[in-house]
């Protein structure tokens, strides 16, 4: 083949769309986003997340997002992304696929995140923040199964 493994990976990924998203899909991501937001809320009231939370007050720029059940609290997007994913992950009863990893507490904060970022004007729909949700689960999913160390994961635990 005349193109690498990560050039074909990247192809694949740049070529999804929402056509690709079925119904079944769009359901199961629905389900998997409220199943993040609740445990998301929920870890904001844990100890680690509030230090975290405290700790990233002293980052600012222009452009923000929300730190999840804190409307009056913004965060520039990669410290947001950050928090809200360490809310996520506090509770520890996001969701799991084996071998194990917790595809959306990594992947919804930084989507959420960035898709408030955007400007008004460009402000990204629905069906968009389900394909970056969707294409973050594909990437995270087929990263795992490149590598041989998850593969490993049972085995040491």
């Amino acid at each position: 083949p005349s193109q690498t493994i990560t050039g074909n990976f990247a192809n694949v990924i740049h070529g999804l769309n929402a056509n690709h998203l079925t119904d079944q899909v769009i359901q199961r991501s629905k389900r998997m986003i409220l199943d993040t937001l609740g445990v998301g809320l929920l870890g904001t009231s844990t100890e680690v997340c509030q230090k975290v939370a405290q700790y990233s007050k002293i980052y600012s720029s222009d452009t923000s997002s929300t730190i999840w059940g804190h409307l009056d609290f913004r965060l520039p997007p990669l410290y947001a992304a950050f928090v809200n994913g360490v809310a996520v992950h506090s509770m520890d009863f996001d969701d799991t696929w084996h071998p194990a990893t917790h595809p959306s507490g990594a992947i919804l904060p930084a989507v959420i995140a960035l898709s408030e970022a955007f400007p008004q004007k460009k402000k990204i729909s629905g069906l968009d923040l389900l394909l970056a949700f969707n294409v973050g689960i594909e990437v995270q999913g087929r990263l795992l199964r490149f590598s041989s160390e998850a593969r490993n994961i049972p085995k040491r635990y």
